[in-house]
Protein backbone atom coordinates (compact mmCIF):
# COMPACT_ATOMS: atom_id res chain seq x y z
CA UNK A 1 0.00 0.00 0.00
CA UNK A 2 1.39 3.38 -1.04
CA UNK A 3 1.76 5.63 1.96
CA UNK A 4 3.31 9.04 2.63
CA UNK A 5 3.92 10.22 6.18
CA UNK A 6 4.86 13.78 7.05
CA UNK A 7 6.70 14.78 10.19
CA UNK A 8 8.56 17.74 11.64
CA UNK A 9 5.76 20.22 12.10
CA UNK A 10 5.21 22.18 15.28
CA UNK A 11 5.04 25.58 16.91
CA UNK A 12 7.82 28.03 16.12
CA UNK A 13 8.37 31.74 16.67
CA UNK A 14 8.58 34.14 13.73
CA UNK A 15 12.04 34.01 12.22
CA UNK A 16 12.53 30.43 13.32
CA UNK A 17 13.13 27.28 11.29
CA UNK A 18 11.63 23.84 10.83
CA UNK A 19 12.46 20.90 8.64
CA UNK A 20 9.61 18.79 7.39
CA UNK A 21 10.12 15.21 6.25
CA UNK A 22 8.00 13.12 3.92
CA UNK A 23 8.72 9.42 4.19
CA UNK A 24 7.31 6.95 1.70
CA UNK A 25 6.45 3.31 2.25
CA UNK A 26 5.06 0.69 -0.06
CA UNK A 27 6.71 2.19 -3.13
CA UNK A 28 9.99 3.60 -4.39
CA UNK A 29 9.82 7.35 -4.14
CA UNK A 30 12.60 7.98 -6.64
CA UNK A 31 10.19 7.18 -9.48
CA UNK A 32 7.95 10.06 -8.43
CA UNK A 33 7.85 13.81 -8.48
CA UNK A 34 7.09 15.03 -4.97
CA UNK A 35 5.50 18.24 -3.78
CA UNK A 36 4.82 20.08 -0.58
CA UNK A 37 1.47 21.81 -0.31
CA UNK A 38 -0.21 23.73 2.46
CA UNK A 39 -3.70 24.68 3.49
CA UNK A 40 -4.59 27.38 5.96
CA UNK A 41 -8.06 27.62 7.52
CA UNK A 42 -10.57 29.04 5.06
CA UNK A 43 -8.12 28.91 2.17
CA UNK A 44 -7.54 26.60 -0.75
CA UNK A 45 -4.67 24.16 -0.76
CA UNK A 46 -1.67 25.69 -2.51
CA UNK A 47 1.63 24.48 -3.86
CA UNK A 48 4.67 25.43 -1.81
CA UNK A 49 7.49 23.59 -3.56
CA UNK A 50 7.91 20.61 -5.84
CA UNK A 51 10.87 18.50 -6.90
CA UNK A 52 11.28 16.20 -9.86
CA UNK A 53 11.97 12.49 -9.48
CA UNK A 54 15.67 12.97 -10.23
CA UNK A 55 15.94 16.03 -8.01
CA UNK A 56 17.22 18.03 -10.95
CA UNK A 57 14.26 20.37 -11.15
CA UNK A 58 12.47 22.30 -8.45
CA UNK A 59 9.93 25.05 -8.23
CA UNK A 60 8.76 27.31 -5.42
CA UNK A 61 5.85 29.56 -4.66
CA UNK A 62 6.88 33.21 -4.79
CA UNK A 63 5.95 33.61 -1.13
CA UNK A 64 8.60 31.12 0.00
CA UNK A 65 11.44 31.70 -2.46
CA UNK A 66 14.69 32.35 -0.67
CA UNK A 67 13.33 30.96 2.60
CA UNK A 68 12.34 27.35 1.86
CA UNK A 69 14.43 24.61 0.27
CA UNK A 70 13.14 21.29 -1.00
CA UNK A 71 15.45 18.30 -1.28
CA UNK A 72 15.26 14.55 -1.54
CA UNK A 73 17.26 11.57 -0.41
CA UNK A 74 16.17 8.69 -2.58
CA UNK A 75 18.31 6.25 -0.61
CA UNK A 76 16.15 7.05 2.41
CA UNK A 77 12.95 7.26 0.36
CA UNK A 78 12.37 10.69 1.88
CA UNK A 79 11.79 14.26 0.72
CA UNK A 80 12.48 17.26 2.93
CA UNK A 81 11.34 20.84 3.18
CA UNK A 82 13.71 23.13 5.05
CA UNK A 83 11.82 26.23 6.15
CA UNK A 84 13.78 29.23 7.40
CA UNK A 85 12.74 32.72 8.47
CA UNK A 86 9.21 31.52 9.09
CA UNK A 87 6.41 34.04 9.13
CA UNK A 88 2.94 33.93 10.72
CA UNK A 89 1.44 33.65 7.24
CA UNK A 90 3.23 30.33 6.82
CA UNK A 91 0.90 28.83 9.40
CA UNK A 92 -0.98 25.94 7.79
CA UNK A 93 -1.26 22.19 7.55
CA UNK A 94 1.53 21.01 5.28
CA UNK A 95 1.03 17.99 3.05
CA UNK A 96 3.39 16.06 0.86
CA UNK A 97 2.18 14.38 -2.29
CA UNK A 98 3.62 12.28 -5.10
CA UNK A 99 2.87 11.70 -8.73
CA UNK A 100 4.47 9.81 -11.58
CA UNK A 101 4.42 11.78 -14.81
CA UNK A 102 6.18 14.70 -16.45
CA UNK A 103 7.34 17.35 -13.98
CA UNK A 104 4.93 20.27 -14.23
CA UNK A 105 3.63 23.21 -12.22
CA UNK A 106 3.37 22.65 -8.51
CA UNK A 107 -0.41 22.30 -8.41
CA UNK A 108 -2.43 19.93 -6.19
CA UNK A 109 -4.52 18.68 -9.12
CA UNK A 110 -1.49 16.98 -10.66
CA UNK A 111 -0.72 14.87 -7.59
CA UNK A 112 -2.27 11.50 -6.84
CA UNK A 113 -0.88 10.22 -3.54
CA UNK A 114 -1.18 12.30 -0.40
CA UNK A 115 -0.04 12.17 3.18
CA UNK A 116 -2.19 13.12 6.17
CA UNK A 117 -0.45 16.41 6.82
CA UNK A 118 1.51 18.03 9.63
CA UNK A 119 0.60 21.27 11.38
CA UNK A 120 2.99 24.21 11.25
CA UNK A 121 2.17 27.16 13.48
CA UNK A 122 4.26 30.32 13.46
CA UNK A 123 3.43 32.54 16.39
CA UNK A 124 5.06 34.49 19.17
Amino acid sequence: QLQLVESGGGLVQPGGSLRLSCAASGFTLDDYNVGWFRQAPGREREGVSCISSSGGSTNYADSVKGRFTISRDNAKNTVYLQMNNLKPEDTAVYYCAAERSLFRQCLPLYYNYWGQGTQVTVSS
